[in-house]
């Protein structure tokens, strides 16, 4: 059943989003879990404690956001009654989880830009996805800032969410988005929070470890001629993340590009490895391209995780 919940939920997200109506009334779950992790940072990440109490500190900040968001799910599938209505509810809530619908919006208003040759207007947009500085970004860097980030977050976004919601349903989504917020928020490896968020990085970097290669594998499977998967398991290992590597070389495979390679944040330049090297840069109108790919391989994640519970109720 949280498979079919899953699929339903994504099917609902996909077409309706969250509303920018309900946004502006009771904000967003993550907003939520994003408040409750900020206070507890102010009040824990103190500079002059030690390394290792800002480590310890930083992970008793992850286990009680971690702890409040899961119970106050379980909580919710026990007060939703055994029912249709139920389930749709139960549906409903899981879809504000999932960010299929934004981040296509997302990527498809770099497109527009780009393909006009309107660059000003293509790194203001960009800027609103990825942490790299835009000024220094030509139209090659702001195609592939907008790949990349395409398929990063088709795992982080979609893909790892249904996951851990088809094993565990509600409690296991909303516990996901939980661990993705914290990384997002507290687990970078510089500055105030390199000993705070370190195991919140760590914990992200588990939770997403089936999920990329998931997500990988269904970027890959309609290019698979194209020799996506071959060149997804070649090059996603050099990768600086554990897990980005994996969609984002089974996307540069598919389409035929080079991606990563070296970017500048703030003052640093980071001298990352391509993937797939040997191809050449992407193309601005390589976008929309992505991002039919991109629909293809969720509406898969939807098609098998709706299998999954038909298969399971008729069992």
């Amino acid at each position: 059943m949280t498979a079919l919940l899953m699929a339903g939920a994504l099917a609902l997200e996909a077409a309706f989003g969250w509303p920018d109506w309900l946004y502006r009334r009771i904000r967003h779950p993550v907003v939520w879990i994003g408040a409750l992790i900020a206070a507890l940072e102010r009040r824990l990440n103190r500079p002059a404690f030690s390394h290792r109490a800002r480590y310890a500190l930083g992970a008793l900040t992850s286990l009680l956001t971690l702890a409040a968001t899961g119970s106050a799910a379980v909580a919710l599938t026990r007060l939703i009654p055994e029912t249709f209505w139920g389930a749709a509810l139960e549906m409903l809530i899981a879809s504000s989880l999932l960010a299929s619908r934004s981040l296509y919006a997302h990527v498809a208003a770099i497109a527009a830009p780009l393909e006009a040759g309107n660059l000003a207007l293509a790194r203001e947009k960009v800027s609103l996805i990825v942490g790299r500085d835009p000024a220094r970004l030509d139209a090659p860097a702001i195609t592939r800032a907008a790949l990349e980030s395409l398929a990063e977050n088709a795992s982080d976004g979609v893909i790892a969410p249904l996951f851990w919601g088809a094993i565990f349903g509600l409690p296991g989504i909303a516990v996901y988005k939980a661990v993705n917020t914290l990384d997002s928020m507290i687990g970078h490896r510089t500055g105030r929070y390199t000993a705070f968020g370190g195991f919140a990085a760590r914990l992200d970097d588990a939770a997403n470890f089936i999920p990329a290669r998931l997500t990988g594998l269904l970027i890959a499977a309609p290019a698979w001629r194209r020799g996506a998967l071959s060149v997804m398991l070649r090059d996603a290992p050099r990768h600086r993340s554990p897990n980005a590597g994996w969609p984002e070389a089974a996307l540069a495979g598919a389409l035929g590009v080079r991606l990563s390679g070296p970017r500048v944040y703030g003052t640093q330049v980071s001298d990352e490895p391509w993937l797939n090297a040997s191809a050449p840069d992407p193309r601005p109108d390589q976008i929309r391209p992505a991002l039919s790919g991109f629909v293809h391989a969720v509406s898969l994640a939807g098609l098998l995780l709706a299998g999954i519970g038909i298969l399971w109720c008729l069992a």
